[in-house]
C-alpha cells in the first residue's frame, strides 16, 4: 500500500503548471552499513498528476494498492537539500502496481461499455 502524503507545484518546459503527488510506500526495517544497527524507514517518490490544487488538498492521507521500487538508471549528480553535499546516485523511487492498465486501456473499455 502507498498512501498520499503531500503534493508539489511542478512546471514543464513549456512553463504550464501540474501537480505532482508525494507517495509513501509501508514501513521496512533496514540496517545501517555504518552502525549495523536496525532502524526503520520509508520510501517516497512523486507521480505526476491531472489534478487541480484543491483536488490534491483534499486526497491526502488517502492510501491505495502498490509499493514504491527502486528503479536504476544512468548514473546522475543529487543534492543534499540538508548538507548541500552531492551526491552519485545510479537509481530513482518509483510508484508502481502491476494490476493498472494504461490510459488507453481504460479509454477502450469505457467506449465498449457504453
Amino acid at each position: 500500500m502507498v498512501t498520499i502524503k503531500d503534493f508539489k507545484k511542478r512546471e514543464t518546459k513549456s512553463g504550464d503548471e501540474f501537480f505532482v503527488l508525494v507517495l509513501q510506500g509501508s514501513v521496512v526495517p533496514v540496517k545501517s552499513k555504518e552502525t549495523n544497527r536496525t532502524y526503520f524507514t520509508t520510501k517516497t517518490c512523486t507521480v505526476a498528476s491531472t489534478f487541480d490544487e484543491e483536488t490534491c488538498k483534499q486526497i491526502i492521507g488517502q492510501s491505495f494498492p502498490g509499493e514504491i521500487v527502486k528503479v536504476n538508471t544512468e548514473p546522475y549528480e543529487y543534492t543534499l537539500p540538508e548538507s548541500g553535499e552531492v551526491i552519485r546516485l545510479e537509481h530513482r523511487w518509483e510508484y508502481q502496481d502491476e494490476t493498472l492498465q494504461t490510459a488507453t486501456e481504460n479509454i477502450i473499455e469505457d467506449a465498449e461499455v457504453m
